[in-house]
């Protein structure tokens, strides 16, 4: 894992924390403020939020006062939801959830989109059950029925729920669909850059919003990643030393102290602009 605290992707974490609690869209210069805390300068911001726009995420538009601010397009609310599902899963999975199973046939005249096909459902998580067959926990599935959607590559593929029935264990055959070695070494990455700031933090009484606000967003934006490219597969088909379970612990506990702390120094700026202050 690389920590790529890039401008964008920290506006896009602000917004899945914070951001769509706005009453209205986020001004720019509210934007430079929050993005601040985290080492980002007012160009990166403001070249980030044209990039952001291009892509489809944020829409332009005034806030009560009259300044120029940007909020969330429908299609990044729909993204941030179904993300929701992922960073803060409900409960733990099990071996009898099931299946989803993505099987694709993509004409060689539309080949780019085979590989744009290939990429999208290896980042939702999907693994390689053989060639044109993916699949993945079926709790997935919704998330990845808007995914194809909204890039337009439905056509090209068909979705099924299953059932593993053999004939190798089913925790032998996930060995092979994905990389349980490499998606180990991220969570231990996670680990080795978040769990020394909780220790700090649980030696504190204290809870600064802003200093709260920073490191909750630094964690969030390391976090929002590792579930997707971990399937979130059942215990019993994991290795037994598998550091996962102890990166959502540590994820959770940042997330406990630091959230709703972080939300004062967040929201400051958004209350002004929700009664008609620039």
């Amino acid at each position: 894992m690389t920590d790529q605290h890039t401008p964008g992707s920290l506006i896009v974490t602000y917004y899945g924390a914070y951001g769509r609690r706005s009453p209205g869209p986020v001004p720019v210069a509210e934007l430079i403020r929050l993005l601040a805390p985290a080492g980002v300068d007012a160009p990166a911001v403001r070249s980030a939020v044209s990039r952001l726009k291009r892509r489809g995420l944020l829409e332009a538009g005034r806030t009560p006062g009259g300044a120029a601010g940007y909020a969330l397009s429908a299609d990044a609310r729909q993204l941030l939801d179904d993300g929701d599902r992922r960073i803060y899963p409900p409960a733990p999975p099990r071996a009898t959830d099931g299946w989803v199973i993505a099987v694709f046939s993509v004409p060689e005249s539309e080949r780019s989109k085979r590989h744009v096909l290939r990429s999208r459902l290896a980042r939702l998580g999907f693994g390689t059950a053989a060639p044109g067959v993916w699949i993945a926990p079926a709790r997935h599935y919704a998330e990845t029925r808007h995914t194809l959607e909204r890039l337009q590559l439905a056509e090209y593929v068909d979705l099924f729920r299953g059932e593993h029935l053999g004939f190798a264990a089913t925790a032998q055959a996930a060995a092979r669909w994905w990389d349980l070695a490499g998606i180990a070494k991220e969570h231990e990455a996670f680990l080795d850059r978040h769990e020394p700031a909780l220790r700090a933090w649980e030696a504190r009484t204290a809870t600064p919003a802003e200093e709260a606000y920073r490191d909750y967003l630094l964690a969030l934006d390391t976090w929002r990643r590792l579930p997707y490219t971990d399937p979130g597969l059942p215990a019993e088909l994991l290795p037994e030393d598998w550091p996962g379970g102890r990166s959502a612990e540590v994820f959770a506990a940042l997330h406990g102290r630091l959230r709703d702390a972080g939300a004062e120094f967040a929201e400051r700026g958004t209350a002004r602009v929700g009664r008609g202050t620039a």
